[in-house]
């Protein structure tokens, strides 16, 4: 009867532990040291030898003992044991204590698993030789069906599994600060990281037992912590220093710079083509950059403007056309008007086909500088389609006084069309992730001035008959590689696709046929630009017709001879259609206002960075909305804020100005060309070679 009511108490102290108990866990001990601790805490002369062994040995507790003795659950990060209860019993109070102290003095080394509901046996009879029937009582629990494995893997690879998660979850929270959660959720809520918000709740979740770990002072809670929660969380979070997002957290942790922590994540998860929409900063960097433009007296130079005649001296001006630089107001009517002036503005409205300049005088743009400009009263460019990404603005500081931020001596910075400091398809080939320095390129670009959503393909037929396309990505043999394929265009921003190959030496001889396939016609109408490259020059095309759905467009064939090189085969129909961009009309002659380098090169300043060429065109307004800087242009005391600086340029608008300086520029390094009427003693068309 004593030990039934101790087998009682067992009992209804399990009860109560485990009942809001997720888990029972064990801790690691010899099962052999647990049963003779018990066998030996009953007090002397409590356990005395029956028949041939002592009282209280008996093969059912023992059992019952190795198998769950040692099963414990985690209560505010401490131990409770199945054997912490109070019984009024002196001897058997002793061997309980014992039991206790024992597993609390040890760490919990896994869950604790059962395929069986019922543990020990509950009694057993034995018959005497005098024919009478004796009643044992023993250890025995009947687990909840919560405690009850169901899984068709064996114990130990069920304890391997929670001891793999736990042993993670430990590590993550030791070595993932908090500082790095909170910067990562940060560039979250910016949208700054590529399916950053895929993992927003996880580490809102992990951050809370990030904090209610860190004020843990033993090792012990800590450890008891990492169990008891981890049978909570799951894997995900269990598990975050294994995924993707666990490696960002682990590099910024360990003082990684923050940019190139975020380069390694989105090489794991982001496609090759992926381009940040956003330059990285937090509040931190916000603040100290912030620190740093006052410190330096750069806060009244943020602001920035178009530019105006105004605002360049005449040392900095190479051409000026006085009359050009007059805006001429919109007439309301005609009345008054003589009718022939009319019909010869009109005539000048209608296109003309560039090729019928094509036996034009050429010369190089210094050529033209120093032997043309001097003597020329008058200047119009002729302003072709392929120009569009060639548009630019040239921007002011605000306050005519502030500081400049920049490498050169003044204030003045610019932006080709689409935020980019150097125009071409090239950059937003190099963009996108597309390889651009092969030995022959062959890039496409739609989606530029209207809504064209279209999914359009770069094609080439190789002259082995394999297509590159993005059903056959890759040629080993040849190492032609479409690189760049996008599907669903982005409103508002050009799409490119781009197919290049790298090793001459691995080309076949024949002839690579290049063509625009439309996949999809989803209401574009604006057809699609093209260029071929190779040797230095950049041959470019252009198709302004609306592409049917499945068309195919070819638009030239390069024949490549391992002796004598590249030649080229124009396809592509010609086509002289017009378009508006930048509130002028293409195909048309434009007069220049102004002519003038690059800011980077006023006041006979050299080497800081590549010149540009500016013509600047009469009644052109820039309608994007440019960044009112980039970092390329910042000194470099400012360069260790370059993100935030980055965020800035993108955010602080550029003011607006009717008579703004807007036109078309060429870069120095870039291979192009301009037709040019220049009107002096004489009238004549020059096609300038950058």
């Amino acid at each position: 009867m004593e030990f039934l009511l101790l087998k009682q108490a067992m009992q209804e102290n399990f009860n109560r532990m485990s009942k809001n108990a997720t888990q029972l866990f064990e801790v690691n001990v010899d099962k052999e040291e647990l049963w003779n601790l018990y066998l030996d805490s009953f007090p002397e002369g409590t356990n005395e030898v029956f028949r041939q062994r002592r009282e209280y040995d008996c093969s059912c507790c023992r059992h019952f003992i190795k198998t769950i003795g040692n099963a414990v659950v985690i209560e505010n990060n401490k131990i409770q044991t199945i054997w912490d209860f109070k019984i009024n019993d002196t001897k058997f109070q002793t061997v309980v204590n014992a039991l206790s102290s024992y597993l609390k003095s040890k760490v919990i080394s896994d869950v604790y698993v059962s395929k069986l509901s019922k543990i020990g046996t509950d009694n057993s009879h034995e018959q005497l030789p005098n024919k009478e029937i004796i009643s044992w009582n023993h250890f025995y629990l009947e687990l909840p069906t919560k405690f009850v494995s169901k899984s068709d893997k064996s114990e130990g690879d069920i304890k391997g599994s929670f001891r793999d998660i736990k042993n993670v979850f430990k590590r993550s929270l030791d070595e993932i600060t908090e500082e790095s959660l909170l910067t990562v959720l940060e560039l979250i809520s910016q949208n700054s990281l590529y399916k950053g918000e895929e993992w927003n709740v996880v580490l809102t979740q992990f951050l809370k037992h990030k904090r209610v770990y860190d004020k843990l002072k033993s090792e012990g809670e800590k450890n008891n912590y990492t169990w008891e929660q981890s049978v909570k969380v799951g894997g995900v979070i269990g598990k975050i220093r294994n995924h993707s997002i666990g490696t960002l957290l682990v590099n910024i942790s360990e003082s990684m710079e923050l940019d190139l922590a975020v380069k390694k994540y989105e090489a794991i998860v982001a496609p090759t083509n992926y381009k940040r929409p956003k330059a990285i900063f937090t509040k931190k960097m916000l603040q100290d950059a912030k620190k740093t433009i006052e410190d330096l007296g750069y806060l009244n130079s943020l602001g920035r403007r178009y530019a105006t005649l105004d605002d360049i001296v005449i040392n900095n001006v190479m051409f000026s056309n006085k009359d050009s630089a007059k805006r001429i107001g919109v007439l309301s009517d005609l009345s008054g008007v003589n009718g022939l002036d009319v019909f010869a503005k009109m005539a000048k409205e209608v296109p003309t086909n560039p090729k019928k300049f094509s036996k034009v005088e050429e010369v190089s743009i210094g050529d033209f500088i120093a032997n043309v400009l001097p003597t020329a009263s008058e200047l119009e460019v002729f302003l072709e389609n392929k120009h569009s990404s060639n548009m630019v603005s040239l921007i002011a500081p605000e306050n005519k006084e502030a500081k400049t931020m920049f490498k050169w001596n003044n204030s003045f910075g610019w932006a080709y069309s689409g935020n980019i400091t150097d125009s071409d398809m090239k950059d937003r080939v190099k963009s996108a992730g597309g390889n651009v320095e092969g030995v022959l390129r062959f890039s496409i670009q739609w989606n530029e001035v209207a809504d064209d959503r279209n999914d359009l393909d770069a094609h080439c037929k190789e002259p082995n008959g394999k297509l590159i396309y993005f059903g056959n990505k890759l040629d080993f043999a040849t190492t032609g590689q479409l690189d760049v394929d996008i599907i669903r265009p982005t409103i508002g921003k050009p799409a490119v696709e781009n197919i290049t190959w790298i090793d001459k030496n691995k080309m076949l001889s024949g002839v690579y046929k290049f063509a625009v396939n439309c996949f999809s016609n989803n209401g574009g109408r604006t057809g699609f630009r093209a260029e071929i490259e190779f040797d230095g020059q950049v041959y470019s095309f252009e198709y302004n017709k609306e592409l049917k759905n499945r068309e195919t467009i070819e638009v030239a064939s390069v024949t490549f001879n391992k002796s004598t090189g590249f030649t080229i085969e124009e396809k592509l129909p010609s086509n002289v259609s017009s378009r508006d961009v930048w509130n002028l009309t293409t195909n048309q002659f434009v007069p220049v206002s102004v002519v003038t380098l690059s800011p980077n090169y006023w006041d006979l300043q050299e080497g800081i960075g590549n010149k540009h060429y500016f013509f600047m065109l009469k009644d052109c307004i820039n309608p994007e909305m440019p960044n009112s800087m980039f970092n390329e242009f910042l000194k470099e005391e400012l360069m260790k804020h370059k993100n935030v600086f980055e965020a800035l340029g993108g955010k602080m608008a550029v003011k607006d100005a009717d008579d703004q300086l807007s036109g078309i520029g060429f870069s120095s390094t870039k291979r192009n060309d301009l037709l040019i009427k220049v009107k002096g003693q004489t009238e004549r068309i020059l096609k300038i070679k950058f």
